[in-house]
């Protein structure tokens, strides 16, 4: 049995074992199975290991994507750069194990907001700067984006929310949440920016997926723009998890 799995904490939901178990029936992969495993602190994961001799590979969520590096042999490009992980691969030889860290989060962002752009998005508005803009950052400086982060609280590398204005958004024209505001069950919030001077070049991506069509989102829409939520590059990096496990 070739087993994979999740490890974070809590665990109370996954998109990755729902993910991962109708792939196993509807391609009719054998001999696989995708569980959760929610350790109480980074600690335990060599013991995992341990006791997991079948594992091959795993998910990484919060609060371990930057806790579990110390633990790793070697990092991808993506995850080195971040300084986050997402994805493990374990290779077993023998009695000695080789554990390499990746960040698919990065790829499946990538991969899902290059079908929105055109030649005129060329810099882009950060909503927020916690561990989900990691990612964001390192494909925007991929791609040759100029960016700025907004937050709610001062910082150097920051602008405030009140510093978004009419002559900003002409220029910053894709516009990125990657804050909770707007997740299920507070809907009705979202990023404070000066919704009516958006129109139909401004791109709206939004890495929450639930609900399907944030308040943000129906902002960005409202006034003529592309949108998409954060559930592609979820599937995106699954995809690409699994083609790691299986190189």
């Amino acid at each position: 049995m070739r087993k994979f799995g999740l490890i974070g904490y809590p665990l109370s939901h996954s998109f990755s074992k729902k993910f991962f178990a109708e792939k196993f029936k509807e391609e009719r992969i054998a001999n696989c199975e995708y569980e959760l495993y929610p350790i109480e602190n980074i600690e335990l994961f060599a013991k995992l290991l341990a006791d997991e001799q079948e594992l091959k590979g795993l998910n990484v969520t919060i609060p371990y994507k930057v806790q579990v590096l110390p633990f790793l042999d070697e990092l991808d490009e993506a995850a080195a750069e971040i300084g986050a992980v997402n994805c493990i691969a374990i290779e077993r030889k023998n009695e000695t194990s080789y554990i390499k860290g990746y960040n698919t989060d990065a790829y499946g962002f990538e991969e899902s907001l290059k079908p929105l752009l055109e030649p005129h998005h060329r810099k882009a508005l950060v909503f927020g700067d916690g561990g989900a803009a990691k990612a964001v950052k390192y494909v925007l400086n991929k791609l040759g984006i100029s960016f700025l982060v907004v937050t709610r609280r001062p910082s150097e590398d920051s602008i405030l929310y009140d510093a978004v204005d009419e002559a900003m958004l002409q220029g910053y024209t894709i516009l990125i949440n990657t804050t909770p505001l707007g997740m299920s069950p507070n809907i009705e919030s979202l990023p404070d920016i000066p919704y009516q001077f958006l129109d139909n070049r401004h791109i709206g991506y939004d890495l929450v997926y639930n609900p399907e069509e944030t308040s943000f989102l129906k902002q960005v829409k409202d006034k003529g723009g592309k949108i998409k939520n954060g559930l592609e590059m979820l599937h995106l990096q699954a995809i690409r998890s699994w083609e790691i496990w299986n190189l």
